[in-house]
């Protein structure tokens, strides 16, 4: 008899390729979201089994803000030739070249924010009427209040009280011309569980989920790793320190974590012990009560 917890994970992985193989049969022209995180990287496992022994069919799109870790843009070319799939990059750069954005200025400016309307561009241009995501109810309250198939209008914006039932397991993919779906297949997993999947079925992810050693700048509780965009400002050094990042975005906000967690099995019971949500270490989440909501409302992942 399989343990509880191969039980527990089976039924999971059995409900999001349920999803993704709506997608596919209800939309025209969906894409996957892939950030190169362990959620994104997770979602591409998961659609090879949903469509195996074809390929996947429909691209990865990932937004690029300039601003990535070098470790996870090499993990995700060998990713994407590894698994032969079809990569589309859109660049915050661009977006900022053109008009379409101000970049921020001062000692806490992100690009993470200008994604939004790099995003919504490019579900635009690539006519997008699905696009498929890695968020998880669990990560934070604004994203505890989505839906499977998360209805977006025609200006890629959400509200949260216009969200349609889903019982049954039946999901409306009606939509009017210029509205299009996020759907989250993942939305009912946890960060223990993701990470207890990554183990059974030995996913590889980038280095950077791993304990090592990395220059560390401390701002406002916060620590985020020193590069050529995070620099010390007065009153501030740069430190060596043994960390590990519980999630991977913008450089410029994504906060690490002290950690020696450097096996799947030790991060398991890291997890297993923390009190603090992965998007705890995200300085763009502090911005106010409701960064996520507000995000979100504007087409926000």
């Amino acid at each position: 008899m399989a343990k509880t917890s191969d039980r527990h994970l089976k039924y999971l992985e059995s409900e999001a390729i349920y999803v993704l193989r709506e997608v596919a049969a209800q939309f025209e022209r969906p894409a996957l979201l892939f950030s190169g995180g362990k959620d994104s990287i997770v979602l591409s496992h998961l659609a090879r089994k949903a469509f195996y022994p074809g390929s996947i069919p429909f691209p990865l799109l990932h937004i690029d803000t300039g601003h990535n870790f070098a470790e996870t843009i090499t993990f995700r070319d060998r990713l994407v030739a590894e698994i032969g799939a079809r990569l589309i990059v859109r660049y915050v750069q661009d977006s900022i070249d053109q008009g379409r954005v101000v970049e921020e200025t001062g000692p806490n400016s992100s690009r993470n924010g200008l994604q939004t309307v790099t995003l919504l561009d490019a579900l635009t241009e690539l006519r997008v009427d699905a696009a498929i995501g890695g968020a998880r109810r669990d990560e934070e309250k604004a994203r505890a209040k989505e839906r499977f198939f998360s209805h977006r209008d025609a200006f890629g914006q959400w509200d949260p009280k216009s969200q349609r039932p889903e019982v049954w397991n039946l999901y409306n993919g009606r939509k009017q011309r210029g509205e299009h779906f996020r759907v989250f297949p993942i939305s009912n997993w946890t960060e223990l569980d993701v990470w207890q999947y990554i183990a059974a079925e030995e996913i590889p992810l980038p280095s950077l989920y791993f304990s090592h050693r990395r220059e560390i700048i401390e701002r406002d509780r916060i620590l985020l790793a020193a590069s050529d965009v995070v620099h010390p400002q007065p009153g501030e050094e740069v430190r060596s320190r043994i960390v590990r990042f519980r999630t991977i975005g913008d450089m410029t906000c994504t906060g690490a974590v002290v950690s020696y967690a450097a096996t799947l099995d030790e991060i398991i019971q890291e997890v297993a012990a923390a009190r603090v949500t992965e998007r705890g270490t995200r300085s763009d989440d502090r911005r106010s009560e409701a960064a996520m909501e507000d995000r979100k409302r504007q087409g926000y992942f």
